[in-house]
């Protein structure tokens, strides 16, 4: 589909279940409120992976997902509404399960967590100086948190730990990666010059509104963000100042290599800070267009508008962070307290759900692979009835059926034959003699392909039937199953029935084809093309080899293969048969000897 608003879907009584599925999918994705708990376990991998995944690239496909689908789905309060409420809760959480945290790591995988949530909340405001906010907010995430995550890296190569409440004094013994967390942290506290800064003034503008649903929203963004300058304090203050704390290994500064990613970082984030005009043309300015579906012109300049609401929500929410921070211990001491109390987190839950799908996936194994030959067939052929009959019959389209049956005599001779054939194989007592029958019916087939002017595919079909009753005939005589099938018929009805309503499911499918308005395009093609590309007069024949050779090699690729595992099984029978008949008769040997 070509769309280019959302009112092209949003009449359509499938929009709210194409919404469900493509929140579903950038909820579970972009890890927000409840699918978010994969992220923080995520935090396996080196840093410089955690970097590069969790900064701007892997948990962002969410992100993308919704900034590409707003075009067409956005502008509906079912759309607004929900990104707004779920990117709220989930700008929260994150922002307050980091403050638990002690391992540098898991307090940056949930200040990820924490951002991924503003960055859908600013999404579903969906005005133009909200996506403006999200796309710019977005590069500043990307540098700072990147940085951080490469800081934590070099904290925990030059000191053995990540454990936050075992570092101090850092800023001696590591000055390099003290000054990539300055200019990192600065971006994340969000101070003016720095790209962070102009970002969260863009999101304040945006919700100063005076609607109940933005001023709710802006009350989660100045909170969120202050619980953001919360750990941005945290990490620059608790490893670095202070005395030295002992740690696992001496305190040593890391190698270029792991301090060139974050002193690039930092100091593009301060650059991009003092010309957001030039970001805003090269960058902001498209992506916004790209999302909105209309051409956006950059307003971002350098400069700081002091009178303007936004700056006064950035200095309220600098003074909530700073008193945050003074009270940090204290607050890590509550949260995880009523974590305790409370018993029961979304990873339990998980826990509880994966395996009772894995006792559920047991128990449905064992009731459908119970090793019962015959009802996998049945299964599958109940099934082929329903598969063809099922779309004919909801769809109106079961087959008329002919009017006439204008044959000839010597045509309901061969029909007569044919169904003959079907009759004895049914009734056979010998699976031998069921064999020969199944010859006549395919001999039968040859015959009428013959009368009705197909005699290239007669032929072939008589070699598979010649080849077939030999080929079986002779298997079956070498497995000595020639004799009467011992298997009573008292399954007659179930066996007989699915059989006969295949019959008549694939009839009734081959009928509607054939009443279906014929195109000629294929025929007219490999007639046209038979004499000079394949250079062959036979049609059928160029089909086979020439048109689609590798489908007929792979036909016989699958007949040759079933051939070898066949002539292996009977092999193994007859090895085995001696030392069967030896084992038999040794008990009678020992037997006989006995008495003697």
């Amino acid at each position: 589909w070509e769309l280019s608003t959302a009112g092209d879907l949003d009449a359509s009584p499938a929009y709210p279940l194409l919404v469900g599925l493509v929140l579903l999918a950038a909820f579970t994705k972009s890890a927000q409120l409840p699918f978010h708990f994969w992220l923080p376990n995520a935090m396996e991998a080196p840093t410089p992976v955690s970097a590069y995944l969790h900064s701007a690239t892997m948990v962002q496909g969410g992100v993308y997902l919704v900034a590409r689908m707003t075009p067409h789905l956005g502008g509906e309060p079912i759309w607004n509404l929900t990104l707004m409420g779920f990117g709220g809760v989930t700008l929260l959480w994150g922002a307050i399960a980091a403050l638990r945290q002690t391992d540098l790591k898991q307090m940056l995988a949930q200040t990820t967590l924490a951002s991924l949530g503003l960055l859908m909340l600013l999404l579903g405001a969906g005005t133009e100086l909200a996506v403006t906010a999200a796309v710019l907010y977005f590069i500043a995430h990307a540098l700072y948190k990147a940085g951080l995550f490469l800081v934590a890296g070099a904290i925990d190569h030059g000191t053995g730990t990540r454990d936050i409440t075992m570092l101090g004094g850092l800023r001696d013994p590591m000055t390099v990666s003290f000054i990539g967390t300055i200019m990192a942290s600065a971006a994340m506290f969000g101070l003016p010059p720095l790209l962070g800064f102009f970002a969260k003034e863009e999101m304040y503008a945006a919700l100063a509104l005076g609607q109940f649903e933005s001023l709710l929203a802006l009350a989660a963004l100045v909170l969120g963000n202050a619980l953001l300058g919360t750990i941005g304090l945290a990490l620059l203050i608790k490893p670095f100042m202070g005395q030295v704390l002992a740690t696992p290994i001496e305190p040593h500064e890391a190698p270029v290599a792991m301090l060139a990613g974050p002193v690039v970082l930092g100091v593009l984030g301060i650059f991009f800070g003092f010309v957001p005009t030039l970001v805003g043309q090269l960058a902001v300015a498209p992506a916004t267009a790209a999302v909105l579906g209309v051409e956006v012109e950059t307003h971002l300049k350098f400069g700081i508008d002091l009178l303007g609401p936004a700056f006064w929500l950035s200095v309220a929410t600098w003074v909530l962070a700073i008193m945050l921070f003074l009270r940090l211990d204290l607050a890590r001491t509550l949260l995880r307290r009523a974590a305790t109390a409370i018993g029961w987190s979304f990873d339990t839950g998980f826990d509880f759900v994966y395996f009772g799908i894995v006792r559920v996936a047991g128990a449905v194994t064992r009731l459908l692979h119970h090793g019962r030959l015959e009802l996998y067939l049945f299964l599958v052929f109940a099934l082929l009835v329903v598969a063809a009959i099922g779309p004919l019959w909801l769809l109106d389209g079961l087959p008329h059926g002919p009017r006439t049956l204008d044959l000839q005599f010597y045509e309901w001779a061969l029909v007569g034959l044919a169904l003959l054939g079907v009759v004895t194989v049914v009734y056979a007592r010998s699976r031998l003699f069921a064999i020969l029958a199944l010859g006549v019916q395919g001999l039968a087939v040859a015959l009428l392909y013959l009368v009705f002017g197909a005699p290239d595919l007669s032929f072939t079909q008589f070699m598979v039937e010649i080849l077939s009753v030999v080929i079986l005939a002779l298997v079956m005589t070498r497995l000595d199953l020639d004799s009467a099938d011992p298997r009573p018929l008292e399954d007659w009805a179930r066996d007989g029935g699915v059989a006969l309503l295949g019959g008549i499911a694939v009839t009734m499918l081959l009928w509607a084809v054939i009443e279906g308005p014929f195109d000629p395009r294929l025929s007219t093609f490999f007639n046209a093309h038979s004499v000079p590309v394949a250079h062959g007069h036979n049609v059928v024949n160029v089909i086979l080899v020439d048109f689609r050779g590798l489908d007929t090699l792979g036909e016989i690729s699958v007949v040759m293969t079933a051939g070898i595992a066949i002539l292996a099984l009977i092999r193994g029978a007859k090895r085995n048969k001696p030392a069967d008949a030896a084992a038999a008769s040794a008990p009678r040997r020992r037997t006989r000897k006995a008495a003697a």
